[in-house]
């Protein structure tokens, strides 16, 4: 994956991942049901709660 500088604010963790996969599919024209598990637990490493 590349380096890329959206930030996201959601409620909850199941709708921050929704703006996730929406960015990932519009922005890069990625296939986000096609992340391997690494893919999302290198994603989830960058999620902060604030």
């Amino acid at each position: 994956m590349e380096t890329c500088p959206a930030a996201f604010t959601a409620e909850t963790e199941a709708e921050l991942w929704k703006h996730i996969e929406l960015h990932g599919a519009t922005a890069h024209q990625e296939e986000p049901d096609k992340w391997s598990p690494e893919d999302r637990q290198q994603i989830k490493n960058l999620i902060r709660e604030s």
